[in-house]
């Protein structure tokens, strides 16, 4: 029995010493992470990114952000939304003034709100559908504002700042659209474009 005992503790324990890397080694594929990149060889990318995801907390701070937006970027790209968001998420957790993850945010919802905007305008004629389906429009778009404005207000641009606009109208909100111009301006004062690796 105590043979088994042994045993059985000896492959627990190499397995779980297969799955840890050192730190070191974090680094060496990030490293190999940001060469794939570089490369645009995506596949090898996002294969390395999820490869460090479990142990990217052995990645000081600053590098682990970078690393959340460049995989989250990479699930974007991939068409995986919802991993995308979980990053993007991460990385303005920490930096909400780095309005690029924000405006990535901002936009991975809106996709949201167009769906739920598509499948309102084809309940017209049904008044519970409809008004179920304004609900989930307005709870969609008011998640996607904060991100759009902020981006908005550190990069402006004619199509989000419509996006916005229409968003206020299509909710109905016209104290939200009467007072954009005096949020953006506030939202404006702190802005990061780049995230430091270091």
């Amino acid at each position: 029995m105590l043979k088994k005992i042994v045993v059985l503790f000896s492959i627990l324990l190499a397995a779980v010493t297969t799955q840890a890397q050192t730190a070191d080694e974090v680094y060496n594929k990030y490293f190999d992470f940001n060469k794939a990149r570089m490369d645009q060889n995506s596949d090898l990318a996002l294969t390395l990114g999820q490869d460090i995801i479990p142990n990217a907390d052995k990645l000081k701070a600053n590098t682990r952000l970078n690393f959340y937006y460049a995989i989250g970027n990479l699930f974007e790209n991939d068409g995986q939304s919802v991993k995308a968001i979980e990053f993007y998420q991460k990385v303005a957790a920490a930096m909400p003034d780095y309005y690029v993850a924000q405006r990535a945010l901002g936009y991975l919802y809106l996709k949201d709100v167009q769906d739920i905007g598509a499948k309102l305008n084809a309940a017209q004629s049904d008044i519970n559908e409809n008004k179920r389906l304004t609900r989930l429009y307005t709870i969609a778009a008011k998640k996607a504002l904060p991100y759009l404005k902020k981006a908005q207000a550190c990069d402006p641009t004619d199509e989000t700042l419509s996006i916005i606009k229409s968003l206020y109208k299509n909710m109905g909100d016209t104290q939200g659209a009467a007072t954009l111009n005096a949020r953006l301006k506030v939202l404006s004062k702190n802005c990061v474009d780049l995230l430091d690796d270091k």
